[in-house]
């Protein structure tokens, strides 16, 4: 089954990085989930409760990077991730890609960032 719910360009600012100037002041991030649900149902019924809430989605990854901060994109992604998989049994998997907006490195790059997959029961 390939079906999944996309969330693209979650804007959020965060306390992540391990340089000091990254540690003093919350930084803009983009976030993309792909979450691996059976919508099956959903496309029956056209019922809100056969879905996953899609706000509900963003607002765990927003408490998340709002209360924590992170050294690294791996553990906020990974911390994410495991937020998303948590909130609602019908979830399979997630993929979290989290993007900085402004790297700091001294190339012009547009974006740095990571992408990880992970399932539920951890084997992803």
């Amino acid at each position: 089954m390939a079906d999944a719910i996309e969330l693209r360009g979650l804007r959020l600012s965060a306390i992540v990085g391990v340089l000091p100037h990254e540690r003093e002041q919350p930084q803009p991030l983009e976030l993309d989930l792909d979450i691996d649900v059976d919508l099956s149902a959903a496309g029956r019924t056209d019922a809100l409760q056969d879905t996953v809430d899609y706000g509900a989605l963003c607002e765990v990854a927003a408490e998340i990077v709002a209360h924590s901060s992170f050294g690294l994109l791996e553990a906020l992604a990974e911390r994410v991730a495991a937020a998303v998989v948590g909130h609602d049994a019908r979830i399979r998997a997630v993929t979290v890609a989290v993007r900085k907006l402004r790297p700091p490195v001294a190339q012009q790059l547009a974006t740095s960032g990571v992408r990880i997959t992970r399932t539920r029961g951890g084997d992803g």
